[in-house]
């Protein structure tokens, strides 16, 4: 079942990004192969200028495997891991950069460090994660929301989380996102948890007048099936069309992430949003193209 699919970088996040140029970022402990690679790529594209933070002798060495001259960027010397990430929040602290990019250091190391009063880099909403999903280079991207930071977000938690992948959305170019409150039904069940939250928020969002239209509960697939959402009888903006997916939990929202990628060759570009600084937290595993789509993401998200 395991897709040989080659992921590729979506050229509307490309497009995006392009117009913010060359925009200064952090990238933590960036001394191994995969994370080099990606740097290099997204320097080409002229997206960002790095500031690169970890071992010096392993960051050069990775650059020379590449090919790749970095002489004109500035390098931190840290050689331990978990020293990088300080390094990184400082300097988003002091505006210096504007995003920060995960390298081979632990997602939980770096956002300790980001979510630490002292850096002041948390903003007016809570931070939530978002995935950017697509297939081919020209698809239409699902967004899938929060599969990586926040475990089991209470309603005040998903508001937040709501209204950052709504401004998110808006960036992109998807004017007024549908956004589909996951659950296991489209029904509203006093057993099912997720289902009477799913109901709430969709109170609450038309309360707020959100630029979004935004139902739930809805399931998987009278989310994202116009005949699936037909043959149920399920009539609303957001039935078969959702732009994004909010997810009831972190793992149900990893878990439909990892089988797209895994199942479909699906490229998952993933920024934690709501702060400051975009940060890039991509999995250690994944590879270049999601890489920079990754990076691509962060720097849309940029105010």
């Amino acid at each position: 079942m395991l897709s040989n699919k080659e992921i590729v970088c979506p050229n509307n996040l490309l497009d995006v990004a392009h117009k913010k140029k060359g925009v200064k970022a952090a990238i933590v402990n960036a001394g191994m192969p995969l994370p080099m690679l990606s740097v290099q790529d997204a320097v080409k594209e002229n997206l960002i200028e790095p500031i690169f933070i970890g071992n010096k002798k392993e960051i050069q060495k990775c650059a020379e495997d590449l090919k790749w001259d970095i002489s004109q960027y500035e390098i931190i010397d840290e050689a331990v891991e978990n020293n990088t990430a300080p390094i990184a929040a400082k300097l988003a602290s002091d505006d210096k950069v504007k995003i920060i990019v995960k390298g081979h250091i632990h997602t939980d190391i770096l956002m300790k460090e980001v979510l630490k009063r002292e850096y002041n880099l948390m903003g007016k909403t809570r931070l939530s994660h978002i995935w950017h999903m697509t297939i081919e280079k020209d698809d239409a991207p699902l967004i899938i929301t929060d599969g990586a930071l926040n475990v089991l977000p209470n309603i005040k938690t998903k508001m937040h989380i709501l209204k950052n992948v709504v401004n998110f959305s808006h960036r992109i170019g998807i004017s007024r996102p549908k956004v589909s409150i996951l659950s296991a039904t489209e029904e509203v069940i006093e057993s099912v948890p997720t289902s009477l939250e799913a109901a709430e928020l969709t109170k609450l969002a038309e309360k707020e007048n959100l630029n979004a239209d935004v139902f739930g509960p809805l399931a998987f697939d009278n989310s994202i099936s116009k005949k699936s959402a037909s043959i149920k009888g399920i009539k609303n903006s957001v039935a078969g069309e959702a732009d994004v997916l909010l997810v009831p939990s972190v793992e149900a929202g990893n878990a439909l992430v990892k089988m797209m990628i895994y199942f479909m060759g699906a490229c998952a570009a993933g920024v934690v949003i709501g702060g400051k600084v975009p940060v890039v937290i991509t999995s250690r595993s994944d590879e270049a193209p999601a890489r920079l789509a990754s990076i691509a993401a962060a720097v849309v998200a940029l105010d």
